[in-house]
C-alpha cells in the first residue's frame, strides 16, 4: 500500500514554529498541486490558515523542485521524473491559543491538522502515515495525546500516548484528530466498552475522580439516547486549562476544549458551582456532536469544501439542538438537579430576550450567514442578528415540549434524533435542507412540521411561558436592574465606553453611538461604576445631559431615561401544578434521577 507520509516536528518552540514534511510517493504526472484548508469544520469562518506558512520548498531525488503559488492557499510543484517521490518541507507559525488552529511554546504543542497539513490535491483519498516527533532537546516528560490510531505493524509505530508513527485512512481523517503534546494529566473511564480518556494540560488542581464520575454519567446517557455502541472506538477529551477562556470544537473521536482552570472541579469541592456546570455543559455539547454534525451532517457538508464557505440553513438544528441537549443531558443523567437545570435554561431565555436582532433575522438566515455575520460580529450585531445556538436551542425546547404534550409523553425530540441517526448518520447520507422537517413530520405529524418551518424561517417570539406552564414550570420576567436605562451595553473596561447602542433605545435616539466614551452625566464625572450608581438615583422619564468623547471630539447629548426591560427570566418548579404537568415534567427532565443526585451531593 502506498502511503502519503507526513512528519511534524516542534522544531523551534521559542519561535513557535513547527517544521513539517509531506512526501508523495506518486505525484501527479503533470506536476503535483498542494493546498491548505481555509477553514476548520465546526467553526464557520474563513480563517486563511495558509497565512501562517512562513517557508516552503520542494525536492525530489535530492534536488530542488520549483514551486509556484497559484492563490492564497494553493501551490503547484513542477513535474518530477517518473518513479521519484516528491517531498515538501515547510514551517508553520503556531501562536493561536484556541481550539481552532495551532499553538507551540516551550511548555506544550497543540495543532489541528487543517491548520498544518497540506492536502495532496487529487489524492486526498489515499491513506496517510504521520510521524509526530519530539522537540529538539528531547521529549523529557512530554507525551502525545490524540485519537489518531498508532501505525501498528510499521517501523517506528507510536505506542499509546507516545511520539512516533500514526495512521489515517485518508486526508479527511488526518485533519479530524487534534493533537496535544507536552506534559499533561491523563485519566479516563469506560462506557459501553469504549475507553474515554481525559487529558488536561496547563497548570490546574482538577479533581479527576469527580470529573470522571460526572462525565461518565453524561456520556452513558447520550449513548443510551442514540443506542449503543457509540460511533467511535475510543474517545478523548482534550482540555487546555488557562487563566480565562472557554470554547470547544468537535471531532469524530475527540474534542478540543479550552477552559479556565477555575472551571474545573477541585478536591473537596461541594455541590455544583456555576463555573463547573458550564464546563460540564461544554463537554456535553461537544460529545453530543459525535452524533449530531459529525455523523448526522447537512448534505452541504458532504463532502466538506475546505477552500470556501459551505452554506446551509440548518446550523440552527446542528448547533441549536446540540445546545439544547448539552445541559439537558446533565439533568437527565442525574449530574445536576432540576433547579440547576431550570436556572441554566432561564439564562438561555434571558440571553435571547436581550437580543433585539431576533426580530430582524431568522435562525435559518442566521445559519446561512454564519460565515459573515455570526462569526464576524461588530458593535451593531446585537441589533441585527440572532444566535442560531441560543434561539436554536429554545426552538428545540419548544419542539420537544410540544411533542411530549401532544402525545401524552409518548413521543419526544429524542425520537426525532433517533430517526435522523438511522436515516442519515448510520447510512452516511447528508441531511437535505428539508430533512429535519421531514423527520419531525414522521414523529409529530405534518402540522408540527409546518409550525417548525414557520418558526425557523420567521422572527416571532416563542410562546415558551405557556408551553412551560403545561409542564409545571413557573415563569417570572423582571428587569435585570431597577434603575432606568440608557439602552446601551458597555464595554468591559473601566471607562464608560459604549459597546452597543440598542435599537430605538434612549441613547440611540439621542445620537450616541458605539465607541463613544461617556464622561459626565448632568455635570458629574462617570465611569462604568459611577454611571450605574448615578442611574440608580433617577427614574424612567427623567431627562439627563450627557457629555461624551467620540474619538477626540467632546460632544453633548440630551436624552430621556427609559424603563429597564423585563428581559431577565427566572424559572422554577410550580409546586401547585397538577399531576399531569408533574408527570410530563418528570418524563422531560427525568426528575427521579436528578433528585437522587441532588440529595447525594
Amino acid at each position: 500500500m502506498s502511503f502519503i507520509r507526513y512528519a511534524i516536528h516542534p522544531s523551534r518552540p521559542g519561535a513557535h514554529l513547527f517544521e513539517l514534511g509531506c512526501t508523495v510517493p506518486e505525484p501527479a504526472p503533470g506536476g503535483q498541486r498542494f493546498s491548505l484548508p481555509a477553514w476548520i469544520p465546526g467553526s464557520y469562518m474563513i480563517r486563511e490558515f495558509a497565512r501562517h506558512i512562513v517557508s516552503l520548498r520542494a525536492e525530489a531525488g535530492g534536488r530542488a523542485v520549483p514551486l509556484v503559488k497559484l492563490d492564497k492557499r494553493t501551490w503547484q510543484a513542477a513535474k518530477v521524473p517518473c518513479g521519484q517521490a516528491l517531498s515538501l518541507i515547510y514551517e508553520v507559525y503556531a501562536w493561536d491559543l484556541s481550539v481552532r488552529a495551532a499553538h507551540l511554546d516551550q511548555t506544550h504543542g497543540f495543532f489541528n491538522g487543517s491548520s498544518v497539513f497540506l492536502a495532496v490535491d487529487g489524492q486526498t483519498d489515499a491513506p496517510c502515515l504521520i510521524d509526530i516527533q519530539p522537540p529538539p532537546d528531547g521529549a523529557g516528560n512530554w507525551r502525545v495525546a490524540t485519537a489518531l490510531p498508532g501505525a501498528e505493524g510499521e517501523p517506528g509505530a507510536a505506542e499509546p500516548y507516545g511520539f512516533g508513527l500514526y495512521r489515517a485512512a485518508d486526508y479527511d481523517e488526518l485533519i479530524d484528530h487534534p493533537v496535544e503534546m507536552g506534559e499533561f494529566v491523563l485519566d479516563g473511564f469506560e462506557v459501553c466498552g469504549v475507553r474515554h480518556d481525559i487529558v488536561i494540560s496547563g497548570r490546574h488542581d482538577c479533581d479527576m475522580a469527580r470529573l470522571k464520575a460526572d462525565l461518565a454519567r453524561v456520556c452513558q446517557w447520550q449513548i443510551d439516547l442514540f443506542g449503543a455502541p457509540p460511533p467511535m472506538p475510543r474517545y478523548l477529551f482534550l482540555t487546555r486549562a488557562v487563566d480565562e477562556g472557554y470554547g470547544g470544537l468537535e471531532h469524530r473521536a475527540s474534542t478540543a476544549l479550552i477552559a479556565s482552570r477555575a472551571d474545573l472541579p477541585y478536591p473537596g469541592m461541594k455541590g455544583m458551582p456555576e463555573a463547573y456546570k458550564a464546563y460540564l455543559g461544554l463537554c456535553s455539547h461537544e460529545y453530543f456532536h459525535s452524533w449530531n454534525v459529525k455523523r448526522i451532517r447537512p448534505a452541504a457538508f458532504l463532502p466538506y469544501d475546505l477552500a470556501r464557505e459551505n452554506h446551509t440553513r440548518l446550523l440552527w438544528a446542528f448547533e441549536g439542538i446540540t445546545s439544547y441537549y448539552d445541559d439537558l443531558a446533565l439533568v437527565r443523567a442525574g449530574v445536576i438537579g432540576v433547579d440547576d437545570y431550570l436556572g441554566l435554561l432561564a439564562k438561555t431565555v434571558s440571553s435571547l430576550l436581550k437580543t433585539p436582532g431576533r426580530y430582524r433575522q431568522s435562525v435559518a438566515a442566521s445559519s446561512f450567514d454564519a460565515w459573515t455575520h455570526y462569526y464576524r460580529q461588530d458593535e451593531n450585531s446585537p441589533n441585527a442578528i440572532v444566535s442560531y445556538y441560543t434561539k436554536g436551542a429554545l426552538i428545540a425546547l419548544m419542539l420537544d415540549l410540544r411533542l411530549r404534550a401532544d402525545s401524552g409523553g409518548k413521543r419526544s425530540l429524542d425520537d426525532v434524533m433517533r430517526v435522523l441517526w438511522r436515516q442519515y448518520g448510520m447510512a452516511g447520507i447528508g441531511v437535505p435542507e428539508d430533512g429535519i422537517f421531514d423527520a419531525v413530520g414522521e414523529i409529530g405529524g405534518d402540522k408540527l412540521a409546518r409550525w417548525l418551518r414557520r418558526t425557523v424561517e420567521g422572527v416571532d417570539d416563542l410562546a415558551l411561558e405557556k408551553q412551560l406552564k403545561a409542564f409545571g414550570v413557573h415563569w417570572q420576567a423582571e428587569a435585570a436592574d431597577t434603575a432606568p436605562t440608557l439602552g446601551i451595553k458597555l464595554a468591559s473596561d473601566k471607562e464608560a465606553r459604549i459597546a452597543t447602542a440598542y435599537d430605538n433605545g434612549p441613547a440611540q435616539k439621542a445620537g450616541l453611538s458605539a465607541g463613544d466614551v461617556l464622561i459626565a452625566v448632568d455635570g458629574l464625572r462617570v465611569d462604568s461604576d459611577r454611571l450605574q450608581k448615578l442611574l440608580s438615583r433617577r427614574r424612567a422619564g427623567d431627562r439627563v445631559e450627557i457629555h461624551a468623547f467620540r474619538r477626540d471630539e467632546l460632544m453633548r447629548f440630551e436624552l430621556e431615561l427609559g424603563i429597564a426591560p423585563a428581559d431577565t427570566i427566572k424559572l422554577c418548579v410550580d409546586e401547585s401544578a397538577g399531576r399531569e404537568a408533574e408527570r410530563l415534567r418528570g418524563g422531560w427532565l427525568g426528575e427521579r434521577k436528578a433528585a437522587r443526585r441532588k440529595a447525594s451531593a
